[in-house]
């Protein structure tokens, strides 16, 4: 079970990340199609004052039900434990226990 201090900094990021997501295409968008080298300069000046955390490369994965960042499902969302947890109880639909 994770920390509800990472949890908590998780859902902040995504929030930043979810603020600052126009600025940032925004600015990329200039600094990749520039023709004059100083727009592009000024563009990545701007890019760079932004927070760090609103990178979206900074966003961790964490499983929905306990929070745990590693073994993460992307399609269900959850970790691989839990994951087999559901499977074995047949919540999951569509997935049956061959050998695990």
């Amino acid at each position: 079970m994770a920390k509800e201090s990472m949890k908590a900094r998780e859902v902040k990021r995504a929030k930043l990340v979810a603020r600052y997501a126009e600025k940032r295409k925004a600015l990329k968008k200039i600094i990749n199609t520039a023709e004059d080298p100083a727009d592009a300069f000024e563009a990545a000046q701007k890019l760079q004052k932004l927070p760090k955390n609103s990178n979206p490369i900074r966003l961790h994965n964490r499983c929905s039900m306990t929070g745990r960042p590693k073994g993460y499902m992307r399609q269900f969302g959850v970790s691989r434990i839990q994951f087999r947890e559901l499977a074995s109880n047949g919540l999951i639909p569509g997935v049956k226990k061959a050998s695990w």
